[in-house]
């Protein structure tokens, strides 16, 4: 059987960082029992420090999370804050670990916290597209089991010619119900999204200055010119605009 990994093509195009905060602006917290200090929930907030701080609790670890911003299209569909109660035992300890190596700060224990807040990251994320989504976004979109499937293809071959049919039967439906879940749930047509994707994956990489030609060819489109005209309706300026190092005059 074919496993559709919903996260991993979208972690290994945003890189996360997770770095230490000065207390009262993290945005990523883990919050305890302010009289016991035991570990109660993780709370994620994706813009500006975690404001929903309730009476009986207190920050034990504060950091700042980071992963794409709004260029990432999961970010982008998460609600303002996402919050995890500590009730699975494997999350639960790994908070437990994560503290403790907090308390210890032995040499190296910088990059260790940053790990296991990564972790915690993935998995807050994994709780929320189980959880679902009351309206139309990406989020509601990978918490179908059938949409996910076509949506995950997307993400990991954005080059390839896909069309309504091909995707339809990886999500196991017939092409009209597949058009109408995907609009429904995503908000959008699937080969809308493709486009938005491909444009979103092609402005990191001329920014990262790839070649205009290099990047129209991995994704699909037949001429530099074709990927500048697509780039320009989506991003508002012409991809040799954004090339890092002022290499624009070297492109194509």
């Amino acid at each position: 059987m074919i496993r559709y990994d919903r996260l991993s093509a979208l972690i290994a195009r945003f890189e996360m960082r997770v770095s230490d905060a000065e207390p009262g602006t993290g945005n990523l917290r883990i919050l305890g029992d302010a009289a016991s200090g035991h570990p109660a929930r993780i709370a994620l907030r994706l813009r500006g420090p975690v404001t929903d701080d309730r009476p009986d609790e207190r920050a034990l670890v504060e950091a700042t999370a980071s992963w794409g911003g709004e260029s990432n299209p999961l970010f982008a569909a998460l609600p303002a804050t996402v919050s995890l109660p500590l009730t699975d035992d494997d999350t639960a300890a790994l908070v437990r670990f994560l503290l403790a190596e907090a308390r210890a700060a032995r040499c190296g224990s910088g990059v260790v916290l940053s790990r296991l807040a990564e972790v915690l990251v993935v998995r807050l994320l994994r709780a929320e597209i189980e959880r679902g989504a009351t309206g139309p976004g990406l989020v509601a979109g990978l918490s179908d089991p059938r949409l996910s499937r076509a949506i995950v293809v997307l993400h990991e071959d954005p080059g390839r010619a896909w069309s309504n049919a091909e995707l339809a039967e990886i999500a196991g439906m017939s092409l009209s119900r597949f058009a109408d879940a995907f609009r429904t749930r995503i908000g959008e047509t699937p080969m809308a999204y493709l486009r938005r994707w491909r444009m979103t994956l092609a402005h990191q990489d001329v920014d990262r200055g790839h070649r205009v030609q290099e990047v129209a060819r991995r994704y699909g489109y037949g001429s530099s010119e074709a990927l500048a005209r697509a780039f320009q309706r989506q991003h508002g300026v012409n991809p040799l605009a954004v090339r890092r190092g002022g290499e624009a005059a070297a492109a194509t």
